[in-house]
């Protein structure tokens, strides 16, 4: 949920600042880490069995859109006017499709596009440039997401699951557990209705400005959620995202990046996939001690397997591998693990990965905090010295609660979702 710019200048008092610093384990703080039988991080791939929600639109191809229309009584064509209203139009309100017969609109609608979120909250930065939503869910699930305006595009970050199965000790999203898998409509009507709302001129920018033709133009799966933990769904909204509108919204494959912990074997599997969206690998540690201990999944493959993996990625898509990496004090900022990474990524070959650290957002006396500058330098410093490009990532939306690692269902939002079912 954040974008670039770069860093470069440093000086010795930081080498000797990242040298000297001592070894901070991880840990959790505030909450207790479910574990298996083995005294393991539990790990959670497989979604609990709730109720599905509605079939959407959005979840069906081009022929069975045709066939649900038809199976509601009207002819096919009318599958092509609902998906222009909803990918072209970003609406599901009934009484804006004029083109539909007045006696069966209601109806047509209500089966092709039910309701799947509910807004509960809106929260918005002072400029009104970086918005966070969140959304109860038909089984009353919450899932967040921030849409976000930059000079020359607009990034949504979306969520793909409710929850998260991954139990990453430093990240608020997996405190829970997976919840559930989101359906592929759900992850697209996230972008849907912020779209709606950029289009009215709700997303800063001034408001004298046109902003009718603007629309989402960057997505990252960097919300709640392991992406490829719930592959066959985000990878069929990844299909209609990119699908050319009416039929889909119509988005560049480049302007999309799905991330992930290191699932090695659902890695491949986008690589086989034809679709050169950008990958990105959360690493987060070089080395398999600590990376066990801040990246459970990391038990089942190591560092040096995700990154084989992700080169893999690289030659077969051609596409250039994100390498993200939280600075936290202390515990993985160590000038040591920036030559490690940069020794990893160099024994792969050049040019076919660019690291992006990120700092972690500062909590107060915490063993969970951001580096200092001195020391995010001089890391940032040592992988460009080695040739490794190296873009540090500016956190955007903290005063919401909107940065990375940030996003959860408070019991706030809990009584907040109660409240309006």
């Amino acid at each position: 949920m954040t974008e670039s710019s770069r860093i470069r200048s440093t000086g010795p008092a930081a080498t000797k600042t990242a040298s000297a610093a001592p070894q901070v384990r991880p840990r959790t703080e505030g909450w207790t880490q479910k574990k298996d039988e083995s005294g393991r991080p539990l790990l959670q791939f497989a979604s609990p069995k709730r109720g599905k929600p509605p079939v959407h639109l959005a979840d069906l191809t081009v022929e069975e859109r045709i066939e649900k229309v038809k199976e509601l009584g009207l002819p096919g064509f009318r599958a092509k006017q609902l998906s222009t209203h909803y990918f072209t139009h970003y609406t599901s309100d009934p009484a804006e499709m004029t083109d539909l017969p007045a006696a069966q609109r209601e109806e047509l609608v209500a089966g092709m596009l039910p309701p799947l979120l509910t807004e509960v909250r809106r929260l918005e930065t002072d400029k009104g440039d970086t918005i966070k939503f969140l959304w109860r869910l038909h089984d009353g699930a919450l899932v967040e997401s921030v849409l976000m305006r930059y000079p020359g595009r607009i990034t949504l970050c979306v969520s793909s699951q409710a929850g998260c199965g991954m139990n990453c000790p430093f990240c608020a999203t997996g405190q829970a557990g997976l919840t559930r898998n989101m359906s592929s409509a759900e992850i697209i009507e996230q972008i849907v209705r912020a779209n709606r709302l950029i289009a009215e001129g709700g997303l800063g920018g001034k408001k004298s400005d046109d902003h009718s033709m603007e629309r989402v133009s960057n997505i990252v799966f960097m919300g709640m959620g392991e992406p490829l933990a719930n592959y066959k769904r985000v990878m069929d909204a990844v299909r209609t995202m990119v699908a050319e509108q009416p039929h889909g919204l119509g988005m560049s494959a480049r302007g999309i990046t799905v991330s992930t912990v290191g699932l090695v074997p659902a890695i491949r599997k986008l690589a086989d996939e034809g679709i050169p969206v950008t990958f990105a690998l959360s690493l987060h540690a070089p080395d398999d001690h600590l990376r066990d201990e801040l990246i459970p999944v990391n038990s089942k493959w190591k560092v040096d397997e995700a990154l084989d993996a992700a080169r893999e990625y690289y030659e077969k898509t051609g596409r250039r591998v994100s390498i993200e990496y939280a600075l936290i004090k202390d515990m993985n900022d160590h000038g040591w693990r920036a030559d490690l990474l940069a020794e990893k990524l160099n024994a792969r070959g050049r040019g076919w990965v660019h690291v992006n650290p990120i700092p972690l957002n500062p909590t107060p006396e915490s063993v969970w905090t951001a580096s200092t500058r001195e020391v995010t330098n001089e890391f940032v410093r040592r992988l460009n010295d080695a040739g490794v490009p190296t873009t540090l990532r500016d956190t955007r939306g903290k005063e919401i609660d909107g940065a990375c690692g940030q996003l959860v269902a408070t019991t706030e939002d809990e009584v907040a979702a109660a409240a309006m079912a």
